[in-house]
């Protein structure tokens, strides 16, 4: 069976965290303020993304990110829960379309789309080694 095969439309699955400090935009370097950061809240979602597909990938494949397009809707303080979820809504060969959204204690802070592309771990791994090796060269 082939990677694509294996997934369905609607497969979901959700990841949370607390705000604390080392995750704020201040900390993160992407604001002054202390709540919760624009790219923690990508990283969740990305994270949430993964979480829904890849117990169902074949042994050897998994998925890696390559779109985002993210609104942040609200800000987080310090010691709320931001939750992130996420639904597999396109499978286009091995290109994977999720909608993702995210809710903290009060409200919903964020919403959009993720892509992600499965790959084949030794495949791409393989290619990784060969543009490290370029460096030296």
């Amino acid at each position: 069976m082939s990677p694509e095969q294996a997934l369905k439309v609607g497969m979901k699955a959700s990841v949370e965290v607390e705000v604390v400090d080392a995750n704020t935009a201040a900390t993160f370097g992407s604001g002054l303020a202390r709540v919760y950061s624009t790219p923690h809240m990508i990283g969740l979602m990305e994270t949430a993304s993964w979480h829904s597909v890849q117990n169902a990938m074949p042994e050897g494949f998994s998925t890696v990110g390559i779109l985002v397009e993210i609104k942040h809707l609200a800000a987080s303080p310090l010691g709320f829960k931001v939750r992130a979820e996420a639904e597999l809504a396109e499978i286009d060969g091995r290109r994977l379309v999720f909608k993702v959204v995210a809710y903290d204690d009060v409200e919903k802070v964020g919403e959009g789309i993720h892509e992600r592309f499965i790959i084949d771990n030794a495949k791409f791994m393989g290619r990784v080694e060969q543009k490290a090796k370029k460096q030296g060269a």
